[in-house]
């Protein structure tokens, strides 16, 4: 049962329903992490976008005017 479970983005409230929370009326989503395999193929291109978005965060900062400490 702790797979159906979802969560509102908006409101915090877990519910059963899939379409959309019955107190707020936001978008639920599922709040438990992906499962976890060593045997992961697209593991290496997940990392790489993930650093290039940390890099392309760092650099729009330095754009802006703002140093980093």
């Amino acid at each position: 049962m702790v797979w159906l479970l979802r969560r509102c983005s908006e409101c915090g409230r877990y519910t059963l329903r899939k379409d959309n929370c019955p107190s707020c009326g936001g978008r639920v989503k599922i709040p438990h992490p992906a499962k976890f395999s060593p045997d992961d193929k697209d593991a290496k291109y997940r990392i790489a976008l993930k650093g290039a978005n940390i890099k392309d965060e760092g650099n729009s900062n330095n754009r802006e005017g703002r140093s980093q400490t």
